[in-house]
């Protein structure tokens, strides 16, 4: 059934979350990042198990730099693509949109109700300071709270972004994220790893699941040897899809060159799901 061009899909939300629940007890899953509707249903189409949103894909589809979305408009962002498709998702929320506990919780429950099943919050504040640990999980805690209420299973990704915002300890992000697990978080991320080293270290510290954030420079194979449960790739599907427009255009302005659009895309198949 279709409703205004969108598929009714019959998955509740305490199917998808369970689901998702699921994923992390078993195998080690990639989790791929979509940007807008119609990459979620190519990505389902092709065979993923779950999905995430970008941060910064999603501004950009806003003509926004990261960090220019706002708690609504990640909201309705998350209302689209869970109706895209039947799949578990998990939404990148940033900080909350608020250095307080409470804005952290209300995120989570605000995306739950728009149909994800799983959230991260982050423990780094647009202003450009990492929260003092205290504070950083007492946020955590509020989050993992609201979690526990939707009335679903939920899944909370705790993430310290210490390595990426100029702290290179990772001492320091294993203590975190160790103090992120106790708090409830049920995954915890450390996006900047870039050595299997440690990645190996790092899962080898915590209690809880681990999500890698993946690197051209680094296999799938070797991330889920190191001990990754989780691999995501943040913006990075986005980037790839925007250089190959941007060089088809380029290729036009500079010397009228218009091969790059014999491209052709399966839609027909991957949209009839």
């Amino acid at each position: 059934m279709w409703v205004a061009g969108v598929r009714n899909h019959r998955k509740s939300r305490e199917v998808r979350g369970a689901e998702f629940r699921a994923l992390h007890a078993g195998e080690a899953f990639v989790i791929p990042n979509a940007w807008d509707a119609g990459s979620a249903r190519v990505l389902a189409a092709l065979g993923f198990k779950a999905l995430a949103t970008t941060s910064s894909g999603f501004a950009f589809t806003l003509g926004r730099m990261d960090g220019g979305a706002t708690l609504d408009d990640v909201v309705a962002h998350a209302a689209a693509l869970a109706t895209a498709t039947d799949l578990p998702l998990s939404v990148d929320l940033e900080n909350g949109y608020g250095a307080d506990p409470e804005s952290a919780a209300n995120a989570i429950t605000r995306i739950a109700q728009a149909g994800a099943v799983g959230g991260s919050i982050e423990d780094y504040d647009p202003g450009g300071r990492i929260y003092e640990l205290p504070h950083a999980v007492e946020r955590i805690t509020a989050a993992v709270e609201a979690g526990r209420g939707v009335g679903f299973p939920f899944t909370l990704t705790a993430r310290a972004d210490s390595l990426i915002r100029g702290r290179m300890d990772l001492d320091d992000t294993i203590t975190r994220l160790r103090a992120f697990a106790d708090a409830g978080a049920d995954v915890v991320y450390a996006p900047g790893l870039t050595s299997v080293e440690d990645i190996r270290a790092l899962c080898g510290a915590v209690s809880k699941p681990v999500n890698v954030l993946a690197r051209a420079g680094l296999s799938l194979r070797d991330i889920v040897a190191a001990g990754a449960q989780r691999v995501s790739v943040g913006g990075s599907l986005t980037w790839v899809a925007i250089r190959a427009m941007a060089d088809a255009a380029q290729a036009i302005l500079d010397s009228g060159d218009f091969s790059a659009l014999s491209a052709r895309l399966p839609l027909d198949r991957w949209f009839s799901g």
